[in-house]
């Protein structure tokens, strides 16, 4: 191999959602010339690839609005998850028969699907945050050392090929579970690499973490008002952070985050009119996270001048909206770095908590954020919302007795923080 293609592989994702395209966001710097691929809609895809990720998106955004109407938005997506869900662990078994939803998208590759992609992509290795790239690549005969990022704490069948004991695809996990998961699946154990999440660089730093530590710092002087956590834990915090500074240079900041599909704003804005009292004496700034969606930005700007708040936009109320992915990702990681809390519904930002972000959980979309949610209340960084409603009242108990200042500690120190640097490391390894 020639040695440009050494310390560079391609970084595949695809565009539905955010969440696969937000995993490889922080490993863009080890793909030529710094781009990403999307799968779905790059330069050159043919008519029909198109249409065949098209309509998998237009139906995976549509069910997941669609999950919000009373009753049938429930059944139908009870039934559309089905095809996705994650089997109980125990009793530990052989789970390695390929199900219904392999079978047919194989059966899409056998006809020709994603063949122009792996052909443009020659001979170098592949990083992909979606599964169907690398089934294309292995399955289209790409020479090279082909790479799967896990988006979630535990995963679906559908995740790994057809024939598991034949498979060269190499699994890049974040969680023990998700390893021990893909073993059930029939993934050989030399073929599974415990990393961890890919978080941005912009949100650590090298590898000593300075820019992560600087941030927890201060934040723990919001997160903890009164001193009831530091009181009991001053010496494991210092063990880990060193001397806090002697204030936080920014206000009491939650920030908001909604999904890819543009669903659960409503709870946003909930959230903004118990809040909106505390917004205009100054006890909080309110972040609300629309993404890509120029809709979700105008529910949020129509919601906030319904509420008599348009005087605190760009003060103590910030929207964060870009027209593409890219500048989306940098601002939100630029937000990170001065919010204290993050809620969010369990998604791939459930693997945030590791830089000492304490997550308020809304309600899970799908059987892969149940498992998120587990995992974040197991590792003790996370919480199920309380009513939207009340924000204000539980919110400030929560907050006054110490407890999202224990949430961001046992985040940062039992999350997985290095992985980012874990796969450049492993790619450059094998390479």
């Amino acid at each position: 191999m020639k040695k440009e293609n050494r310390d560079q592989a391609w970084v595949v994702a695809v565009d539905m959602g955010y969440g696969h395209q937000r995993t490889a966001y922080p490993l863009k710097f080890l793909a030529p010339e710094g781009k990403l691929i999307n799968a779905n809609c790059y330069p050159g895809i043919s008519d029909k690839d198109r249409w065949i990720w098209g309509s998998i998106r237009i139906f995976y955004e549509f069910i997941s609005n669609f999950k919000n109407i009373p009753f049938v938005g429930g059944m139908a997506f009870s039934f559309f998850d089905s095809f996705h869900k994650i089997a109980n662990f125990y009793p530990k078994r052989d789970l390695s028969r390929p199900n219904f939803e392999l079978k047919f998208l194989f059966f899409l590759m056998k006809m020709g699907w994603g063949r122009r992609l792996i052909e443009k992509m020659g001979e170098r290795p592949i990083i992909s945050t979606f599964f169907m790239p690398v089934f294309m690549a292995e399955y289209f005969g790409c020479p090279a050392e082909i790479f799967m990022v896990i988006c979630d704490a535990d995963i679906a069948r559908s995740w790994v090929s057809i024939d598991p004991d034949s498979s060269k695809i190499k699994y890049l996990v974040p969680t023990l579970r998700a390893s021990e998961r893909l073993q059930l699946y029939g993934v050989k154990q030399e073929n599974i690499y415990l990393t961890g999440y890919p978080l941005p660089l912009e949100n650590i730093g090298s590898e000593n973490m300075e820019i992560l530590k600087n941030d927890l710092g201060c934040r723990l002087l919001n997160l903890d008002p009164k001193g009831v956590y530091f009181k009991e834990y001053e010496t494991l915090v210092k063990k880990y952070l060193g001397e806090l500074p002697e204030y936080s240079a920014h206000l009491l900041t939650l920030l908001f985050s909604v999904g890819g599909a543009g669903a659960q704003r409503d709870i946003g804005v909930k959230v903004l009119k118990s809040l909106s009292k505390k917004i205009r004496n100054q006890e909080i700034k309110i972040i609300l996270s629309a993404g890509t969606r120029e809709k979700s930005k105008e529910y949020f700007e129509k919601h906030i001048k319904k509420l008599g708040l348009n005087d605190c936009l760009g003060k103590n109320i910030e929207i964060i909206f870009a027209e593409n992915t890219d500048s989306y990702f940098e601002a939100f990681n630029r937000a990170l770095r001065t919010t204290d809390i993050l809620w969010t519904k369990p998604s791939e930002l459930s693997f945030y908590s590791a830089l000492g972000l304490p997550i308020i959980m809304a309600p899970p979309v799908g059987s892969q954020e149940d498992c998120n949610k587990e995992w974040l209340l197991r590792l003790g960084s996370g919480m199920p919302q309380g009513d939207p409603k009340y924000t204000d009242l539980w919110l400030f108990d929560l907050l006054n007795s110490g407890w999202f200042a224990e949430a961001a500690m046992q985040g940062f120190i039992e999350g997985e923080k290095l992985g980012t640097f874990k796969i450049k490391s492993l790619l450059n390894k094998n390479n």
